[in-house]
């Protein structure tokens, strides 16, 4: 039996792991999601592929023969961030701990190192220390796909997406992706280019006929050998190709770009002769890990979910079938006791994300080990106490603990959707997307991957040399980020044509075409409504997610026409109004912005009339979008340079503004600014109801991370209180159908953004839903008489209590209650 070999592309993997796992840090903080990222590869890689012997190639800061060859090789890359490179110094320590050999050296890639041991077994026919081997390269990129081999030794294992979603690249694979093999994957480039690397192939060369020249000739090499023998037979065979036919104008720049496209083919092909000395570990992997090191290093960084993972006993929850499971001593049966339905893990996960915000949809083996507990109801007693220690056990009780069983009952009653309706969609938009793709590829004059962010800069930046002082991603890439491309379309029909691809593209592949495949025999979907979801108190929404049903855009409503009612049914959306700005003014107790809606005119109107000093009669629709713009910016910690570029005006009037509406809302920005102090003495922000979100953040050193802490805070009790607020209308709504008894005619549906939607029997509906505008109107009145609740609120809400209010809408779909 074949023993198997794992190298790690490990700088291709922290990067991959850097940009998935932004903002992870420990409670100083101490960057660590690069780092993060990598240990839960290898885990994957651990559990999927069952290496016997794990190997580490690394990069090395030196410049590389690629660089001496060619100064601009990567030259376009932004510097790393000192965010990742401090983590791509502390990795081998990870690699050590986990007794993986690393190999680096200066002057070659990661790529060549993976190539020069490939390279070494082949040689040996695979064979090394009287064992047989087979080789995995994991990697986040595809560049190593030209160490695969035909005999199937070799194979890539990659991500596919995050780091959730991994694939494995066989060499028919590359064939069947690419039309070509992998070992011409280097002669792609080098006609094609890579724009990643700065490789500048033939300029005017695209994917589609650098496939075609591979095709025909084979190789660089042997084109340009019969370019030189037979100019004639060259010329006569490109034009022969009926499909992708190859143009008098390509054939010129063939022909005078040779220097080019053979240079470029050398700094693409991965070297397979570096000079180390590579041997097969002497022990198989996992007998010789340094446990408590590795340990002493999930302790140092906060992984705490890593803990013992790669013991010999470590915790196997996660992976294992329920009979299998044993937790603390406890056999499958006492298991099953312990957890014997979905609520009581759903009870488990609230209870532990209102005792840490930070911990999101937490697994079982999450909680136990957050806890530091061996079974479920041990962790349920310790995270009892730690709430009634911090005097959260109350808002446990009387807001989280009803939401329970609310959130079943929503799942249960599910929602129609009308597969039809989507399926004449379906048409209609992918004939739209497949004529904008033609309109964009005949822009470009060339066809190109449009959904690849690489591919498309190249084309919009170097090729079109649209725009000027592009940003760049942190990875160093050209960003074409959908607020990058807004400030571009207005003069620049690719650009325009692109961003509308991009949402039809994402109408298609998250809605018209999934959503089908969701609906179950009695025509409903089922979403889950995950209670513990976010950091804020808000739900998330998962398999799938209705929470973000598009309304921008009409094809996007459209989607909202196949959500219908039962027949004698029909939907009743009750939705809070501008309750994000009324809960802030509840919190600040800001006075002119309590005057506002307690005088229930528009608020943004009112803002404006004050901002600007004129009545509210004078204001115009300008000056209200100003006003709208700033109210909404001023809670994600807007600055004067976003306020400039969301008015679309210069610094100096949107300074003006900016400073003019802190002097009139003083009390407020105060509020927002002791919210920042106390999150940083604290550690964390409060709701209305004290409802905490840690933010670790706040005490970081690193100034961009601390700046990311600071809105954050100023958002969190913001977004916090509506949550809450959303909360207890849930709670009195569905009171209001028990004690009515009109669970077969009032069903609650759905919950999205600051909405409720119901399927209410179209008998009853106006009174319905006149009482529940009421009902959500008045919830914080009535918690505000009952002493329960006045224990866990604010102190003074009443001094700053204001309406709110509710608006209706009744509709027989989805799309007639947007």
């Amino acid at each position: 039996m074949k023993k198997r070999l794992v190298l790690l592309d490990s700088h291709a993997l922290l990067h991959r792991a850097y940009h998935a796992l932004p903002g992870f840090s420990t409670y100083d903080g101490r960057p660590t999601g690069a780092l993060f990222g990598f240990v839960k590869m290898i885990l994957k890689i651990k559990d999927e592929l069952k290496p016997d012997y794990l190997v580490a190639c690394f990069d090395r800061k030196e410049a590389t023969f690629r660089h001496e060859t060619y100064e601009n090789y990567k030259a376009h890359r932004a510097k790393s961030d000192d965010e990742l490179v401090s983590q791509l110094i502390e990795a081998p320590r990870i690699c050590e701990a986990l007794n993986i050999p690393v190999y680096s050296l200066a002057g070659f890639e990661a790529d060549d190192l993976l190539g020069t041991i490939v390279e070494n077994l082949k040689e040996k026919n695979f064979q090394m220390n009287g064992d047989t081997f087979e080789i995995f390269i994991a990697s986040g990129d595809l560049d190593t796909m030209q160490l695969l081999d035909k005999e199937e030794n070799v194979k890539v294992y990659t991500l596919k997406k995050g780091l959730g979603e991994t694939i494995v690249y066989k060499y028919p694979d590359v064939v069947k992706r690419y039309s070509f093999t992998p070992e011409q994957i280097s002669d792609f480039k080098g006609l094609r280019g890579d724009p990643s690397d700065n490789i500048i192939g033939i300029k005017g060369i695209g994917e589609k006929t650098a496939t075609t020249l591979i095709n025909l000739f084979g190789s660089i090499e042997n084109m340009y050998d019969l370019i030189h023998t037979d100019i004639e037979k060259f010329k006569s065979i490109c034009k022969e190709k009926k499909e992708n036919k190859i143009t008098d104008r390509i054939i010129n720049l063939i022909i005078e770009g040779e220097e080019e496209a053979l240079f470029s083919k050398t700094l693409a092909t991965i070297k397979k002769d570096v000079p180390i000395n590579f041997t097969i570990p002497e022990k198989v992997w996992l007998e010789s890990i340094n446990e408590e090191e590795f340990n002493n290093i999930c302790k140092e960084f906060e992984f705490r979910s890593f803990k013992n993972a790669f013991s010999k006993s470590g915790n196997k929850v996660k992976n294992l079938p329920l009979d299998e499971i044993k937790i603390g001593g406890l056999d499958a049966e006492s298991f099953k006791e312990t957890i014997e339905a979905e609520e009581d893990l759903a009870e488990l996960k609230v209870l532990t994300n209102l005792w840490n915000s930070e911990i999101t949809n937490p697994s079982l083996e999450t909680i136990l080990e957050s806890t530091s507990t061996d079974g479920a109801a041990e962790a349920k007693e310790y995270l009892e106490e730690e709430l009634k220690k911090e005097n959260l056990w109350d808002l446990y009780t009387l807001m989280e603990e009803p939401i329970i069983s609310i959130l079943k009952t929503m799942k249960k009653n599910g929602i129609l959707l009308d597969k039809n309706i989507l399926k004449e969609q379906s048409i209609i938009l992918h004939s739209k997307l497949e004529k904008i793709e033609k309109e964009i590829f005949k822009e470009a004059e060339e066809e190109f991957n449009i959904s690849s962010p690489k591919q498309l800069g190249y084309i919009l930046y170097e090729k079109l040399k649209i725009g000027e002082k592009i940003k760049k991603t942190a990875g160093g890439a050209l960003t074409t980020n959908a607020a990058q491309l807004e400030k571009l379309k207005e003069n620049n029909k690719i650009v325009a044509n692109v961003l509308e691809h991009r949402e039809l593209s994402k109408l298609l592949s998250t809605y018209v075409d999934t959503l089908p495949a969701y609906v179950e025999e009695d025509g409903r979907i089922r979403s889950t409504f995950v209670q513990s979801g976010t950091s804020t108190g808000r739900f998330s929404s998962e398999n799938p997610n209705l929470q973000n049903l598009p309304v921008k855009s009409e094809e996007g409503l459209n989607v909202r026409k196949a959500f219908i009612t039962e027949k004698g049914f029909k939907f009743l959306s009750v939705d809070y109004s501008q309750i994000d700005l009324r809960s802030v003014a509840i919190l600040s107790k800001d006075p002119n912005l309590l005057e506002i809606f307690k005088k229930g005119t528009d608020v943004h109107a009112g803002v404006a009339a004050k901002v600007f000093s004129i009545d509210e009669s004078e204001v115009t629709s300008e000056m209200r979008r100003k006003a709208k713009t700033i109210n909404f910016g001023i809670l994600y910690g807007m600055g004067v340079t976003a306020l400039k570029d969301s008015m679309q005006v210069d610094r100096k009037e949107a300074q003006d503004f900016y400073d003019e509406y802190k002097k009139t809302f003083n009390v407020m920005i105060d509020y927002l600014e002791k919210v920042k102090l106390d999150a940083k003495k604290n550690g964390y922000t409060e709701t209305l109801f004290k409802r905490r979100r840690q933010i670790p953040l706040m005490n970081s050193k690193l100034p961009f991370l601390k700046a990311q802490g600071e809105r954050i805070a100023i958002n969190a009790p913001v977004q916090g209180t509506t949550a809450d607020i959303l909360k207890l209308a849930m709670i009195d709504v569905d009171e209001y159908i028990k004690n009515q008894a009109l669970e077969k005619d009032v069903k609650i549906l759905l919950q999205i953004h600051d909405e409720l939607v119901l399927e209410v029997k179209a008998q009853i509906i106006d009174k319905v839903s006149e009482d529940l505008k009421n009902i959500m109107e008045e919830v914080l009145e009535k918690r505000l008489e009952d002493k329960n609740w006045q224990n866990i609120m604010l102190q003074d809400t009443n001094a700053s209590l204001i309406p709110l209010k509710v608006d209706v809408e009744i509709g027989d779909s989805l799309y007639e209650v947007k």
